[in-house]
């Protein structure tokens, strides 16, 4: 089978598993305990309760809980499929609009945050496996493990006691400085030309650029911290075992033999071949990131689709939940995808 007809392969593949994890995610929400509708208007009560009776019709009817239910799994498919997610309950705003203005913020917690996490766990797991039994792989494999077992919640609130309490370091909590809500910095300022009205002139204030990114910045580096600290270990783990494997191998042996130079003996041939294992690791990581932490962002009140997911939770907003799964399964399936052309160019063995 050539790389052509794999892909091939793989896309339908794909596309049946998504099919698949929607249907589950719709019976899910289906069987679900309690009414969201009953939810808004309870607390509502007034008037007669022929006016309660209208008003909850009128709201099954636009949230279209009273079809049946082969209509109501079609067009959920179809909302999936066309990105059209409905509203939130509380708000009244479109549920696409407030992903897209949360996605920013968990993408960089999360993919920061694991971006360092798997530099850091590999480069350490690769050293305690070359120095196994040593000083170095005894503390790295120990730190490791306690980082990995301690609450995220009690790492994070040590952290501000630490950080933000006693040094003054860095802020409290959200994402950016409280006074950006009433004066918000203006990086650059866009404008048209003078001489050609179509043309538009984008000018970069320094002070102001310089002023962002550090106020971002100090207020995002507790949680990554936070969040690095606590999923690294597991990275070093996977990688200090599968490097003590491929160590022991003979084409090792014979590197090493051969005068090869001990880093290209652990990074280009120990590394490279025991690498399969990590690859699916880190797609999962990477695939679960829109996820966000729901207790890290909590701790620091940072406005990213994990306390978005909590705060839904509670209001039992369905539309929400149900969109979050759904890309969040997308993500996930995407690099699993991913993962396996990664397989066939890491390791030539494997053929497509």
């Amino acid at each position: 089978m050539g790389l052509r007809d794999y892909i091939i392969k793989r896309i339908i593949y794909c596309l049946i598993l998504l099919i698949f994890v929607m249907s589950i995610n719709f019976i899910i929400f289906m069987v679900m305990p309690g009414d969201p509708v009953q939810f808004f208007i309870n607390p509502l009560k007034k008037g007669s309760a022929v006016d309660v009776a209208e008003q909850t019709r009128r709201l099954r009817e636009l949230w279209g809980i009273g079809d049946p239910d082969v209509i109501r799994y079609f067009k959920y498919l179809y909302n999936m499929m066309t990105w059209n997610f409905g509203i939130t309950f509380d708000r009244r705003v479109p549920v696409a609009g407030e992903m897209a203005w949360r996605m920013p913020y968990t993408i960089i917690l999360m993919g920061g945050s694991t971006a360092f996490a798997v530099i850091i766990g590999v480069l350490l797991g690769v050293l305690s496996a070359h120095k196994r039994g040593g000083k170095f792989d005894t503390t790295s494999v120990f730190t490791s493990l306690i980082f990995y077992s301690l609450p995220v919640f009690w790492m994070g609130m040590i952290f501000i006691l630490i950080f933000y309490v006693n040094l003054k370091w860095f802020p409290l909590a959200h994402a950016a400085p409280a006074e950006w809500a009433i004066y918000p910095p203006n990086p650059w300022t866009i404008s048209a030309s003078s001489t050609n009205p179509l043309e538009i002139l984008v000018t970069v204030n320094p002070s102001d650029l310089m002023s962002t990114i550090s106020g971002f910045a100090r207020h995002m580096f507790l949680p990554i911290m936070t969040l690095t600290l606590f999923q690294y270990g597991g990275f070093l783990l996977l990688t200090r075992a599968t490097m003590i494997e491929a160590l022991t191998e003979d084409y090792i042996v014979t590197a090493r033999a051969k005068g090869v130079k001990e880093r290209d003996v652990l990074l280009r041939h120990a590394l490279k071949n025991a690498s399969l294992p990590l690859i699916t690791s880190i797609a999962l990581a990477f695939g679960f990131m829109l996820s966000g932490a729901i207790i890290t962002e909590g701790v620091y009140t940072w406005p990213g689709m994990g306390r978005w997911i909590f705060q839904a939770i509670g209001l039992k907003d369905y539309n929400v939940l149900q969109a979050i799964f759904y890309v969040i399964a997308l993500c996930v399936i995407l690099a699993n995808f991913i993962a396996d052309l990664l397989y066939g160019i890491i390791d030539p063995r494997i053929k497509y």
